[in-house]
């Protein structure tokens, strides 16, 4: 390893002979030790073995010149330099019930759901990191408002005399419009629930009876209306897809014409926030549902006239609660103290994750009580009587404390031990406690006999972890009325254990802010330790215009496998989630200056779609050679124009660059069997209220703004992915 990073501070030469002089040295000293050699020229096999060993003198001196790599190292551990463990991907697991049940049912936290096993890889797990309770809906209100408002205030029931509960739960009476009769942007009704329920994260299952009537208006595959549901501090979207409103935008006109029956009802399936907190607005409180009518776009068409219903229920149907890659084991016996310090017990499996307030280490003496360890760094800090242990995240081990004699405990033993032969056992005592102060015990010792186990640890974590959507249906145990599961989004801030070359470029930049954030680069070094962070750029208070605050913007680590399977890394993967937005905020919360804010936010993201030429030289023009190149030139620039891989140095694309045409016909030019390189044209993608969108028209250039990151993917709906046309000469 070149420790090229670290500076040139001049060194003294503790032998500074060359290869020539040693051979020098060697051919004067031969009349001395052999006058009877007296040929001295090269081609002598003498003088030969004579260079041999001059060379390998001098590779051992070059070495005597340099620190070696092991003592870095060990230079490190005294540091207390640990390298990081794994850390494990995360995702939302949705639970879907065979039927609603009677009562509130709760599935148990640590239920493991896995990926498919595929013949060279074996099936990815996951463990719920919580209690999912699914709950028991009632509707108390139902009200309508003509603007949707963030904080209703002109709120209407127009039912309180007109429905009443049935003993099913439905609630329904005379036929109700949803919206005014003429309808607008903007109208919109609420379902309140009952706040004792335990809801959060539920899947409900929406009932509406519809009253047959007129056509409403609009197209049925694209009703211009959205599902919203309050989660304390804003309202947050809740229908997952199209296809989960079976009454099509409330178009049960439609559906009569279809051969089916309103009056029997249709369902809307949406899923809840997993902190559906209770609110009160005006003189309602529950937990709130909302339907708001949205302005038509494109293709879509307004409603003509207002939907009736005459009853709506709900019921529970499932639940969503949050997961992480990894197993759990519970109960692995260690084994059985000798009563020796410094004792080492190896974890079945490994690595292990970080841990939490539950997963420890217990001690049950013989006859005795059991007794709860605490997991420290190191024992610095531990005298004889705390019960410490130490525990290596990567490879598992267990160490209790050790026992260290200083050097001269050895002698004083010798003269405790003559003291005994010259003037008996009184003196023993005095000679032990002589010795006493040169031995020092740190952390308690298991007492002989106890038998230790740990309570329970997680193993896992890993880039593997970061799976796609839909790919977690596996139960790896059956569950009392469970029909399925999955996950609608992709697992992320899944990361791979530390190597040690990350360790050794970390350690400058820990030395430097010394576990303290003050200057802007001391934010950014942290904030990457904080979690699976990839990237990190600090916004400094005269850049963001705010004094005392402090604002990042956040890359999080994703799995780059699909870079190298030329589909590129979506901007969806790249999101700020909640949790790792948490975990940021809690590790420097510890070590930023009093009065400083911190703030999190993503990166502008913006996408570009290339278009280009490439002629090819003969020898490569032919049908196996034009599909592989066709396919490396599709991955290197999916690799190029990428947050995390892109860029002149592979390190990630640089903040706030403009991406050239003359960059990618650099690029292009880079790939073995290319001639020349035809047209470019450049096409960006950028993110708009209602999603993403390509520009109609190329750019010369693409600038993704000061605080802006370029990236590139594929989907087919926006023609986002790159085009390279092979053409002959």
């Amino acid at each position: 390893m070149e420790f090229e990073f670290l500076p040139k501070l001049p060194s003294s030469n503790l032998d500074d002979r060359t290869f020539t002089e040693l051979v020098d040295e060697c051919i004067l000293r031969i009349p001395r030790y052999c006058p009877e050699w007296t040929d001295h020229n090269l081609s002598d096999p003498g003088i030969t073995l004579i260079e041999l060993f001059a060379w390998l003198t001098d590779q051992m001196l070059l070495r005597f010149n340099q620190v070696p790599r092991k003592n870095y190292v060990a230079f490190l551990e005294l540091l207390g330099i640990r390298l990081h463990p794994p850390r494990p991907a995360q995702t939302a697991l949705t639970f879907y019930l065979t039927s609603d049940l009677a009562e509130t049912y709760t599935i148990a936290a640590g239920v493991e759901v896995a990926t498919a096993r595929a013949e060279q890889q074996e099936a990815i797990v996951f463990s719920t990191d919580r209690p999912l309770d699914i709950g028991k809906p009632q509707l108390r209100y139902f009200l309508t408002d003509r603007t949707a408002e963030s904080m209703p205030q002109r709120l209407r029931d127009p039912v309180v005399n007109e429905w009443t509960h049935q003993s099913n739960g439905e609630w329904g009476g005379r036929e109700q419009p949803l919206f005014d009769e003429q309808p607008q942007p903007g109208n919109c009704f609420y379902l309140v629930f009952d706040p004792d329920a335990p809801l959060d994260g539920n899947v409900l299952a929406i009932t509406f009876k519809g009253a047959a009537g007129t056509p409403t208006g609009i197209d049925p595959n694209q009703p211009p209306r959205r599902w919203e549901a309050w989660d304390g501090e804003a309202w947050q979207p809740v229908l997952l897809r199209e296809g989960d409103d079976a009454t099509r935008g409330f178009s049960f006109h439609e559906l009569e014409q279809q051969g089916n029956n309103p009056a029997q009802g249709a369902d809307v399936i949406l899923h809840m926030p997993s902190d559906w907190r209770v609110a009160n607005f005006t003189t309602y409180s529950g937990r709130w549902l909302r339907c708001v009518l949205t302005a038509p776009g494109g293709e879509q068409r307004g409603y003509s006239s207002a939907p009736r219903i005459v009853s709506v229920a709900a019921r529970s149907i499932g639940g969503t609660v949050p997961a992480s890659q990894c197993t759990v084991v519970r109960n692995e016996r260690l084994g059985i103290s000798n009563g020796n310090p410094g004792q080492r017990f190896q974890l079945q499996s490994f690595p292990v994750l970080e841990r939490r307030e539950h997963e420890y280490i217990l001690v049950e003496p013989p006859n005795g009580l059991a007794q709860r360890w605490q997991e420290v760094q190191d024992f610095a800090d531990s005298t004889a009587q705390t019960r410490h242990y130490t525990l290596d995240s990567l490879t598992g081990t267990v160490q209790f404390g050790p026992l260290i004699r200083e050097p001269n405990s050895l002698r004083y033993q010798t003269q405790m031990r003559a003291r005994v032969q010259q003037f008996g056992l009184d003196d023993v005592t005095t000679a032990d406690r002589h010795t006493e102060g040169l031995e020092h015990q740190y952390g308690t010792i298991p007492p002989a006999g106890a038998d230790i186990k740990m309570v329970c640890y997680r193993t896992g974590g890993g880039r593997q972890g970061n799976v796609q959507a839909h790919t977690l249906q596996f139960l790896r145990a059956a569950i009392p009325y469970v029909e399925r599961v999955t996950n609608h989004q992709p697992a992320y801030n899944g990361a791979d254990a530390e190597s040690l070359d990350q360790a050794v470029l970390r350690a400058p930049r820990l030395l430097r802010t010394r576990d303290r954030a003050v200057t802007a680069e001391d934010f950014e070094t942290l904030t990457q330790q904080a979690g699976a962070v990839a990237r990190v750029r600090c916004i400094t208070p005269s850049d963001s215009g705010s004094a005392g605050t402090v604002r990042f913007l956040v890359v999080p680590q994703v799995n780059t496998d699909p870079i190298e399977q030329g589909q590129g890394i979506s901007p969806q993967s790249l999101v700020l989630n909640p949790a790792l937005r948490q975990q940021v905020l809690n590790y420097l919360d510890e070590r930023r200056l009093l009065g400083v804010q911190v703030q999190l936010a993503e990166p502008d993201y913006v996408g570009v779609s290339v278009q280009s030429q490439v002629g090819l030289e003969p020898a490569y023009d032919h049908p196996q050679a034009r599909q592989t190149i066709l396919f490396n030139l599709r991955v290197a620039l999916y690799r190029y124009l990428n947050p995390l891989t892109g860029g002149a140095d592979g390190q990630g694309w640089e903040f706030g660059r403009p991406v050239y045409q003359s960059d990618i016909v650099a690029l292009l030019q880079q790939t073995p069997g290319v001639r020349f390189i035809g047209p470019i044209v450049l096409f960006a993608l950028r993110k708009q209220a209602n999603g993403w969108e390509r520009e109609a028209a190329p750019e010369p250039y693409i600038d993704p703004g000061a605080l802006g990151l370029i990236c590139s993917w594929t989907d087919s709906s926006l023609r986002s992915g790159h085009v390279v046309n092979l053409i002959s000469r």
